[in-house]
């Protein structure tokens, strides 16, 4: 009699197929702004949650509903195998009939039972030999005296298949195999079913819990920007000169404290600011009251030294030296007065425009007429006739004559004036006057602050024949007029200025 020894609780398992692991690459997400940012990881946090949680209760119950149907497969195999009388050797006849009961017997659902024994195959179903059963679970059940199992899927249909040995009991706790296998493969449908189903559950249940997280992840991305929003308002206030804006604090958070900082610097700003303002409007007002008192004992002093000058001739030679030092430094000191005068005008903006249509060529002649440069040889100019345009001409006068001036200063002669229109990067029409020179240039360095007030581009030229506000005067006139002032060195050698006015559209057209 050949009989199944019992297991004393072990089995074994084979996994013959599984399912294929699979990798996809994200693609790169485009930066949004800050609320999206925070939908999309509160959301990824909640899909990370929702997915694993739904995996693994997935995972659990397919593993139990699984080894259920596995484990009464298996231990009904086992108890019916070793109910069955067996004797060899096995011959075809009759053992058909065995597998047939055998099959008859299956739990949880029939089976269909395969026998293997040297060159004899035999079943219970029309094949003798079953195409699921695999080689490993051949080697496995041979192997193995408590039989071996294994899950396969075979065009889609999963099957547990289990292999169980028959042997000889020599004694008490010893056993001989015989050399005879059973089989029995069982469909796993109704548990694959049973399967799906808990994944379309579980994929189900993660959905409305996804839909649910946007509701918490829109009130914390509110929470979180309201505060953002509410510090880029008020820094575009401060940026438009509202120095006093702030922001409520709410709450003691780390955005409670953001707020906290930004009201505490936003404070300090102010009080900086209004302290230079004040100390500004004093120098302004310094300036202004200072030039004001030296005009009339200026204009008495220049007097004065007219009369001096007259008779400077009738002194004696060290006396008129003296004279006319004394009349040209008084001179400068005029210019200088009212040179303060004119900026503390455009600092306190108090300069006003009074324009008039004039012949710009003209104007320019009279400029230089009036500072006895028109027979200058070392001026020369480029006015072509019938360019007219509405300018204030006492400041277009000033213009020209610093800089005019200043070439004369501190470049080289000829010192040429060039006046033209040309079309500006923005299709209007533009007057153009160029004042430049054949010296030395302006030095690089230079160049970014040659319209700075008192600036010296040569710093060994510790006192200036001018009032070091000439070019000042000249960008705040050109500012004044809408218009743009350019400096710059030729290719050949020497500085130019290049003064751009825009003209009206119906001035353009005259």
């Amino acid at each position: 009699m050949i009989t199944v020894p019992r297991p004393g609780g072990r089995s074994g398992r084979a996994d013959g197929a599984g399912p294929a692991a699979h990798t996809r690459k994200r693609s790169r997400v485009r930066a949004f702004g800050l609320r999206t940012r925070l939908l999309a990881a509160f959301l990824l946090v909640a899909a990370v949650s929702a997915g694993t949680t739904s995996a693994l209760t997935y995972r659990e119950a397919r593993n139990a509903l699984l080894k259920t149907a596995q484990d009464m497969a298996v231990s009904t195999f086992r108890d019916e195998v070793e109910r069955t009388g067996w004797r060899l050797p096995v011959e075809e006849e009759g053992i058909e009939e065995i597998l047939r009961d055998l099959a008859r017997t299956g739990k949880p659902r029939p089976w269909v039972v395969f026998a293997e024994y040297g060159s004899v195959r035999a079943s219970s179903g029309e094949n003798p030999v079953s195409s699921v059963i695999t080689p490993e679970l051949r080697r496995a059940a041979t192997a193995d005296r408590y039989g071996s199992f294994q899950r396969v899927v075979k065009d889609g249909v999963p099957y547990l298949t289990i292999g169980m040995p028959t042997v000889f009991r020599t004694g008490p706790d010893s056993v001989l195999p015989s050399g005879l296998v059973l089989y029995a493969v069982m469909r796993l449908t109704d548990e694959q079913v049973n399967v799906d189903a808990l994944l379309v559950a579980a994929r189900n249940g993660a959905l409305p819990g996804l839909a649910v997280a946007l509701v918490p992840a829109l009130l914390a991305a509110r929470s979180v920007l309201r505060p953002v929003r509410e510090l880029r308002r008020a820094a575009r206030s401060m940026g438009s000169g509202r120095l006093d804006t702030r922001i409520p604090v709410r709450g003691r958070d780390e955005l409670a404290d953001l707020a906290d900082t930004f009201n505490e610097s936003a404070g300090h700003l102010e009080r900086s600011v209004g302290e230079l303002r004040d100390a500004e409007a004093r120098a302004r007002r310094f300036a202004s009251d200072v030039s004001h008192e030296l005009r009339t004992p200026l204009a008495g002093m220049l007097a004065v030294t007219e009369v001096l000058d007259e008779d400077a001739d009738r002194l004696d030679p060290d006396t008129a030296q003296a004279v006319r030092l004394i009349s040209a430094e008084t001179g400068k000191l005029a210019v200088l007065v009212e040179d303060l005068m004119e900026i503390s005008r455009f600092d306190a903006r108090a300069a006003e425009l009074n324009t008039d249509e004039i012949d710009v060529a003209e104007t320019i002649r009279k400029t230089l007429q009036a500072r006895h440069w028109a027979d200058d040889d070392r001026i020369r100019t480029e006015l072509p006739p019938g360019i007219r345009a509405r300018l204030d001409p006492r400041r277009f006068d000033v213009v020209i004559a610093n800089l005019v001036g200043n070439a004369l200063r501190h470049g080289g002669a000829p010192v040429t004036v060039r006046l033209r229109t040309e079309a500006s990067s923005s299709g209007t029409l533009a007057l153009v006057v160029e004042v430049a020179d054949i010296g030395p240039g302006i030095p690089a360095a230079a160049l970014p602050h040659i319209f700075d007030r008192f600036y010296k581009a040569d710093a060994a030229r510790t006192r200036s024949r001018g009032s070091g506000l000439g070019l000042a005067i000249t960008l705040e006139n050109v500012n004044l007029h809408g218009g743009t002032i350019r400096a710059g060195n030729l290719p050949g050698g020497g500085a130019v200025f290049t003064v751009g006015i825009p003209l009206r559209a119906e001035e353009a057209g005259r």
